[in-house]
């Protein structure tokens, strides 16, 4: 027999990235709030990889921090190292990784966790929810607990029907042999939900004191000051640890080919869809069979561990074959296996089910994020926890949902991509897939969304007017440059001789001199300072507003186009399927997804120019 276990207005069910966002911001929100988890052990576990960031990832977790979010500070507080990627590209690409002390990273989380306001962190398995009239109102845990609330937010991870695979060994198990969650998944089907299949893997650790460190390239951290937090100003410039460089050879090839048969990717035993852009070993030995070698990461788990992780070797082959495969390895000849690697098997919500605010279009009250949602990574897994909660706490607050655009922020481009198009394998977040990256950068994350966390009430007044005097200090600088001259004085053409710049015939305003490729900020500031120096963060944002103005000016008027767009709104009730002169896909796909404008139309796969057309037609005749 159930009991009534209590009452709150936001319920998140599962304390990975996702679950931990979404439950911190329902709570700093004002909501009362509850966070489930199967093991408190497990409470931002990162059970791949210890690393936060990297290309379009880094940007989502400075575009969390910027909105108020906790993954930044989390990882500020608990890195072994960090890095900026891709600095020989342009400032769009630019972007930050970080080595986790991943013991230190899950348990400063659980600290900020249990010292929040409104919110309290229980241990529990969820089994089914509480639909009453349609609406989700609550969760009944396995122990018979009800759990009543005014909107539930599902963020399981890989948890749902967990199903571990090591060769021909396989057994029901969430990561790293945690509880699975299986009757939730059944209540879910039994919902009408629709459910795919994914699959994504780990490679094996090994006892770092076994490498032979000699035998590998050195990778150290930045020696820059660096963070991922807007309001981070204490850095471990001088206690980071390095990572190693290594690569698999024609032996670790052999070794992978003669046992392919033994390789659940291949034998039949793996159903789910893998991750596309994290293949394993023995997945990327076979689809670029003309590569002689691939490289092998070797990253510390922590400063109290010996444990070293493994990156690049992927496998879920058998233990004795990935032993093997690993002593093939230069460097890691003599090297002794902490943990196998492993594929899981999970089941994921299809994210077409979805409204653009991550609600359920069919339960109302039913919010879902992270890889439920078919995702990849810690960072996608965290962005849409914040919007979830975000948007839970503010139907519980009856406001208007959070959704951002795909010009706005790169978790705008995630959440667009997720409703519209769907996602046929885990989904991986790439700085291709955005249209206006030159606008989303990394540096500029606190620009495009601070006034948007603070107005959630996310952002404190004190972290606000200091974001409010730095947006100041960038238009002053800027306007100073624009309407003071330099002339041709000696030191000006001496300057320009050296750094390869054509000398200056006539006097020109500053903000045509640092147009110039060869010349910086920082050579301005030389030959005409600012009355009050500007900080280095002012600095880079008008260096790069400076540089980029014409390729920025440029993406503002493609948003605009876009902005357009997304006005004309479609009623959600429309039936597409009656829609005469529509294609019969478009019809179908429309139906699908009940896209909110024309724009998020135009963006279905399989609905073409013609039909937008039609739909256009439609609504004008529909408007007279």
């Amino acid at each position: 027999m159930g009991y009534h276990a209590g009452e709150f207005d936001v319920i998140i069910v599962g304390a990975g990235h996702a679950g931990c966002e979404a439950a911190l911001a329902s709570a700093r929100m004002g909501c009362s709030t509850l966070l489930l988890t199967i093991s408190l052990d497990s409470v931002a576990f990162m059970p791949c990889n210890p690393s936060i960031g990297g290309p379009a990832k880094g940007h989502v977790v400075r575009e969390i921090d910027a909105l108020g979010g906790e993954m930044a500070k989390n990882i500020d507080k608990t890195y072994i190292q960090m890095r900026m990627l891709n600095t020989g590209k342009g400032p769009a690409v630019h972007a930050l990784r970080a080595q986790a002390d991943k013991v230190l990273y899950q348990n400063t989380m659980r600290q900020t966790i249990e010292s929040t306001d409104n919110l309290v962190l229980r241990q529990s398995i969820a089994d089914q929810l509480i639909i009453e009239n349609g609406i989700c109102k609550g969760v009944i845990t396995h122990t018979g607990a009800e759990y009543r609330g005014k909107a539930v937010v599902l963020t399981t991870g890989t948890y749902l029907r967990g199903k571990i695979i090591i060769g021909d060994l396989q057994y029901e198990s969430g990561p790293n042999n945690m509880k699975p969650s299986v009757k939730l998944s059944h209540h879910l089907k039994e919902l009408g939900l629709e459910l795919v299949r994914f699959k994504t893997g780990t490679p094996p650790r090994v006892y770092g004191s076994t490498i032979d460190y000699d035998k590998t390239e050195i990778q150290p951290g930045d020696q820059a000051p660096r963070a991922f937090s807007f309001e981070t100003t204490e850095y471990n410039i001088d206690e980071q640890l390095p990572c190693w460089l290594t690569y698999t050879n024609e032996e670790t090839h052999q070794v992978i080919n003669s046992n392919l048969h033994r390789a659940p990717m291949f034998s039949g035993v793996i159903e789910g869809t893998g991750p596309r852009y994290c293949p394993s070993i023995e997945d990327k030995i076979v689809r670029f069979s003309d590569k002689p070698r691939h490289q092998i990461f070797l990253e510390p788990e922590g400063r109290s561990t010996d444990e070293v992780y493994v990156q690049g070797l992927s496998t879920s082959m058998p233990e004795e074959v990935q032993i093997k495969i690993l002593r093939s390895v230069k460097g890691l000849e003599k090297v002794v296996m902490m943990r196998p690697g492993y594929a899981i098997e999970y089941d994921a919500v299809v994210p077409t089910q979805l409204w653009p605010n991550l609600e359920m279009k069919n339960i109302p009250g039913l919010f879902t994020a992270g890889q439920l949602n078919g995702t990849s990574g810690y960072e996608e897994a965290a962005g849409q926890g914040l919007l979830a909660g975000i948007n839970a706490a503010r139907k519980v607050q009856g406001k208007e949902s959070l959704i951002l655009d795909r010009s706005q922020a790169y978790l705008g481009v995630l959440i667009d991509d997720l409703v519209t198009k769907g996602t046929n394998e885990p989904y991986r977040l790439l700085t291709s897939r955005a249209e206006y990256r030159l606008l989303l950068r990394h540096d500029n994350a606190d620009l495009r969304l601070t006034d948007i966390g603070y107005e959630m009430g996310l952002i404190n007044e004190e972290r606000y007017q200091k974001f409010i005097a730095k947006r100041n200090s960038i238009e002053i600088e800027k306007e100073r440059l624009k309407s003071e001259k330099i002339g041709p004085r000696t030191d000006v053409q001496d300057l320009l001789r050296n750094v390869g710049s054509k000398e200056l015939d006539n006097a020109v305003d500053l903000f045509t001199l640092l147009k110039r490729p060869e010349v910086t900020y920082k050579h301005i500031e030389q030959l005409a300072p600012a009355p009050v120096k500007v900080s280095e963060e002012v600095a880079e944002q008008v260096e790069i507003q400076v540089k980029y103005e014409g390729y920025i000016r440029k993406q503002m008027q493609d948003v605009e186009r876009l902005k357009k767009m997304e006005k004309k709104r479609l009623p959600m009730d429309l039936d597409y399927l009656n829609i005469h002169g529509l294609a019969k896909e478009a019809r179908q796909k429309l139906d699908q997804v009940k896209p909110l404008s024309i724009g998020q139309a135009s963006r279905i796969s399989g609905v073409t120019p013609a039909d937008i057309s039609v739909l256009l037609v439609f609504l004008a005749d529909k408007k007279g």
